[in-house]
């Protein structure tokens, strides 16, 4: 039995959101038993859709962080970040790595945009974040897995 996982992104189910301004999002981590580290990808179907919401990684803060490092990948179409209050356009191929302190969001500047998120703690051991496991039950329990 092989001890590793092929998967395209495109095949992998999403989590739709409850609301209006939450983007659709793949489990990868989950999907594929990473424990590592986290990753995830985000989707904005339409350019303005929010891919990254406003945040930052500080332990304790309103997130339940725990002082990841992010790594973010534009696999598909384009987004405008604000990090740091700086903006960043970032076309497919574009890497943004941010420290846990920092501000961070994302907006799809173009239609079908896939963002990638990678993080972890530097120097720790990784411990998925609260909300991860509570939205994969969430969309699990309402079928919300497309």
């Amino acid at each position: 039995m092989s001890e590793y996982s092929v998967a395209r992104l495109s095949d992998l189910p999403r989590i739709v959101p409850d609301g209006d301004d939450d983007a659709e999002w793949t489990p990868i981590r989950h999907l594929l038993g990473i424990g590592a580290f986290g990753v995830n990808a985000w989707h904005g179907a339409r350019a303005g859709e929010v891919v990254i919401e406003t945040h930052d990684e500080i332990p304790g803060s309103d997130c339940g962080c725990a002082g990841h490092e992010e790594l973010y990948l534009v696999v598909a179409g384009r987004a405008l970040f604000l990090v740091d209050g700086e903006e960043v356009n970032a076309p497919t191929g574009t890497l943004i790595a941010v420290p846990p302190h920092v501000h961070r969001e994302a907006i799809a500047a173009a239609q079908g945009t896939q963002v990638l998120a990678i993080g972890a703690p530097r120097g720790e051991a990784f411990v998925p974040s609260p909300w991860e496991k509570r939205e994969i039950e969430t969309a699990t329990r309402a079928g919300a897995l497309i």
